[in-house]
């Protein structure tokens, strides 16, 4: 399988533009609902319009993803950085096994964690949470493990409320819960609901606090998300976000891989020409993956454009 996808796809980079189209790359997703059909979904349509042709597949995510890209020089797939460490150290969640062929091609978008929390209720920083009732997103899901670990770093014990984000949004909105933990796309549906229909604050975690994060889980970037993304926000919140990217085999060949890179980054509206949560697919955020090497195609474009990559091509 991987030979005949070599194949063609050495083809096909022997003349980028119509013979991208002769060899057709496969991206894997996720399932109905996600976040990651649509964008990908997106992404095909963004790069038919460079004569690229891709076929999505659905999947159950970015492990999923990852083992996919690492057996098959066609595929691509779009990708958690937490969950391509978990597969570069062979964790047992990605079936104990050591992928090694994974390349970084571009960002997608970053999953941004932050609070939400009644203005009259007093609470501005994560240690204000020691003891409170906090809503984080679905029992043992993801929200609630990163919010595990900022809690450690803050050095607090709050008592986690799980469910679904919009129903403890709702339920904050209630003075069921004292605050409410969420990580999405910015800004934050749960959190936005929240904001529009209360008087409340939005807050993330002190320089400290996120250096210790990032300590703990070194695939987490910073993320500043700017005033006036709320209702009644005034001043920057700090805190660490998540990012996803689209990855490849090491064996793409460094033309095609190139294309797909130029061609994706190319939307001057990435919003609009690709999906509405792809407001970082941009150049100068792929400076924000310090966990995959890049695929040298990848990088021969990031080096045009002059911005400077922490993990080198390999």
């Amino acid at each position: 399988m991987q030979r005949r996808s070599l194949s063609a796809l050495a083809l096909a980079s022997l003349t980028p533009g119509a013979a991208h189209a002769q060899a057709s790359l496969a991206l894997h997703t996720a399932g109905a609902g996600s976040a990651f059909l649509p964008y990908g979904e997106g992404l095909a349509a963004q790069l038919g319009r460079a004569n690229i042709a891709v076929t999505v597949r659905q999947s159950t995510g970015s492990l999923q993803n990852l083992t996919a890209v690492e057996d098959d020089a066609a595929a691509l797939g779009t990708a958690f950085l937490g969950s391509a460490w978990d597969a570069l150290q062979g964790a047992p969640n990605a079936g104990g096994r050591r992928h090694v062929a994974i390349r970084a091609l571009f960002p997608m978008y970053e999953t941004a964690f932050m609070v939400a929390a009644p203005a009259a209720s007093g609470l501005r920083t994560l240690r204000d949470l020691h003891g409170k009732r906090v809503g984080a997103g679905p029992a043992r899901g993801p929200a609630e493990g990163f919010f595990r670990v900022a809690a450690a770093a803050a050095g607090i014990e709050p008592v986690i409320v799980s469910g679904d984000p919009a129903a403890l949004a709702e339920g904050l909105l209630r003075g069921e819960m004292d605050a409410l933990w969420q990580g999405a796309a910015v800004p934050i549906p749960a959190l936005t609901m929240v904001a529009d229909r209360a008087d409340a604050v939005i807050f993330g975690l002190t320089a400290e606090e996120v250096a210790e994060v990032r300590r703990r889980l070194p695939y987490m970037a910073e993320a500043v998300v700017p005033p006036g993304t709320y209702r009644g926000q005034t001043a920057s919140v700090t805190s660490f976000a998540a990012w996803n990217f689209i990855v490849a085999n090491r064996a793409l060949p460094e033309a095609t891989a190139y294309a797909i890179t130029r061609a994706a980054l190319s939307a001057a509206d990435p919003r609009a020409e690709i999906h509405a949560s792809a407001g970082g697919t941009r150049a100068e955020n792929a400076r924000f993956n310090s966990v995959l090497p890049f695929h040298p195609g990848a990088a021969r474009f990031y080096a045009e454009r002059g911005v400077a990559l922490a993990a080198p091509p390999a």
